[in-house]
């Protein structure tokens, strides 16, 4: 009897447990010390700015459901603020980062304070500058564990694997990436190439004086692997590759996929892809290698590879066996890994399709020109005029004296407008015939939002052009996650490719690498109120205004509506 009633008491203990969403959260916190870094590449001593004096900086780990509270004290010489990327941010809006759409930037010699709570998110995201183009050197990751559960010993939808090892790819340049911003805003033109691309801030022994300037794994025979890949890049998507060894793609943009096998990954800046790998081949080294996928044509590009060591243990090899990766401009390899991938239905945190749409918007994508404006006879873009881009020929401009998101609490008029368009000019999008077509090249300027009513559901068209010409853009959606619901190249034609729809299983992401000279359709319900931003994620083109964002409107409850601001949020 007494067993019994034990026995009983323990399982409505444990069932307690497990019904409380409150298992083991906790309040997390971490400072970052914005500060400047001699680092050592190429043969050359280049200060950068930095978190915490480490590229990348330090990874940030916390579980579902926990708090996390992120002190930020700049010490460096520019502006700086930090973006949670992927992070939902429910009801916390003014904690996303990006400048003067959530926040003001915190200025040189000051400080601020970033809390929030991680609900409904576990996987692969990362954090970084969203100012200039600091984030080149200031990011990291920030890995989400599923919430602690000690009746749940394996808590991934997939076998445990023997280790987990955060791989951050980066980009590189011999100068200061600020200087190379403005240099290119002063004149107009596109900004220099980079030099180099990083592995866990290593290039690795394919450039000069970096023999000994390469990330090294070392691995146990016959043990699986979680590698968190992350493209931190600014300007480039990246080829990835173990040489001889496969790959399984379990997760996206920090929500679970079908297992997908492939011997080399793809992925484009502001993307997280998390892949199993078993180390099931003869004991020895074998390179790690992430180059370029290049979709714009005629356009000089960073050419070079950057190398990393997968070593077995036991191995006495001194050659790895060298990975073979695509051809740079190889779109059908890069076309074939984006469209492969769905979702995991059923699995943590998996949410179906909205069924319905209340709102539906077609976009395009694209580069434009803006006038001179120059003292000079002359800019540095085609026809002697300035590079521009736009979403929908709406090109986007920042404010700077006060945030959208403090100009949306406080109804303060004149910081934005509302008019964004539902559609753009109708054209022939992907005829290159088209690409210096000066009727159309002209963007305007402006800081236009779509408002949207809490909960409704969007669907958007995502439609490159060719205009100056056609290449794979990454989108980046804030605040949200949303399904992929189809792909494909060409104008998008809706008698034709609404068929194409995957509604059952779709992938989740965050970021969308729009199919160079194409299209994708993705759907999301706008359950957040606040100001989110939507815009590329290759930092040459966010100056130049390829860009909007969304006002959605405060729901009908407590729970539903944006609290006000932080007493110490950043002032403009």
């Amino acid at each position: 009897m007494a067993k019994s009633l034990i026995s009983a008491l323990l399982l409505a203990s444990s069932l307690a447990l497990l019904a409380s969403p409150m298992v083991s959260a906790e309040v997390v916190e971490h400072s970052l010390y914005i500060k400047n870094l001699t680092v050592n590449h190429l043969c050359n001593d280049q200060i950068v700015t930095s978190a915490n004096e480490s590229v990348p900086g330090p990874t940030i780990s916390v579980h579902e459901g926990d708090t996390l509270v992120v002190h930020v004290l700049n010490q460096s010489p520019y502006n700086i603020s930090i973006h949670w990327h992927g992070i939902f941010q429910l009801l916390s809006g003014w904690a996303d980062g990006p400048e003067y759409v959530t926040q003001c930037p915190i200025r040189p010699g000051h400080n601020y304070t970033y809390k929030f709570n991680i609900t409904g998110q576990e996987g692969t995201l990362w954090w970084h500058a969203h100012t200039s183009w600091l984030r080149a050197t200031v990011h990291g990751a920030l890995i989400i564990y599923p919430r602690s559960n000690p009746l749940k010993p394996h808590p991934y939808p997939f076998p445990t694997p023997y280790k987990e090892v955060p791989i951050i790819l980066g980009e590189w340049w011999n100068a200061n990436v600020v200087d190379v911003e403005n240099e290119a805003i002063i004149s107009g033109g596109v900004p220099n190439n980079s030099n180099a691309f990083t592995i866990n801030g290593k290039v690795g022994d394919f450039y000069p004086c970096s023999k000994h300037d390469i990330y090294r794994l070392k691995v146990v025979p016959g043990q699986s692997y979680l590698l968190r890949i992350i493209n931190a890049a600014l300007n480039n998507q990246l080829f990835f590759k173990i040489a001889n060894h496969k790959l399984t793609v379990v997760a996206v943009d920090a929500t679970y996929t079908k297992p997908y096998d492939t011997d080399v990954v793809v992925i484009a800046p502001g993307q997280t892809t998390d892949v199993l790998f078993t180390a099931n081949q003869p004991v020895g080294s074998y390179y790690i290698a992430a180059q370029p996928y290049i979709s714009a044509v005629g356009v000089p590009f960073d050419d070079t590879t950057a190398r990393g060591i997968i070593v077995y243990h036991g191995s006495t090899s001194s050659t790895p066996v060298k990975a073979v990766l695509p051809a740079f401009n190889d779109t059908p390899t890069a076309h074939k890994f984006f469209t492969n991938l769905t979702g995991l239905v059923g699995g943590p945190h998996w949410v179906p399709v909205p069924p319905r749409v209340d709102k539906h918007m077609f976009i395009t994508v694209g580069l434009n020109l803006d006038f001179c404006k120059s003292g000079n006879a002359t800019c540095a873009g085609p026809f002697g005029q300035r590079f521009s881009a736009s979403m929908s020929n709406q090109s986007f401009v920042f404010p700077h004296t006060l945030s959208m998101l403090q100009a949306f609490h406080f109804g303060v008029s004149g910081i934005y407008t509302t008019d964004f368009p539902d559609a753009p000019p109708v054209f022939d999008y992907t005829n290159t015939s088209l690409s210096f077509n000066q009727l159309l090249l002209f963007a305007t300027k402006g800081t236009k939002v779509t408002k949207l009513k809490y909960n409704q559901v969007v669907e958007i068209v995502l439609q490159n052009t060719a205009l100056i010409g056609i290449e794979n853009h990454p989108i980046h959606l804030h605040g949200f996650n949303f399904h992929v619901l189809a792909q494909g190249f060409g104008n998008y034609n809706s008698g034709r490719d609404a068929k194409k729809f995957n509604l059952i299983n779709p992938q989740i992401r965050n970021t969308i690498a729009v199919p160079t000279g194409g299209w994708a359709v993705i759907r999301f319900q706008a359950n957040n109120p606040g100001i989110w931003l939507m815009h590329c994620h290759l930092d040459v083109h966010l100056p130049w205004g390829l860009a909007t964002a969304f006002e959605i409107e405060n729901g009908p409850t407590k729970s539903s509506t944006l609290p006000p601001p932080p007493v110490d949020l950043p002032k403009c």
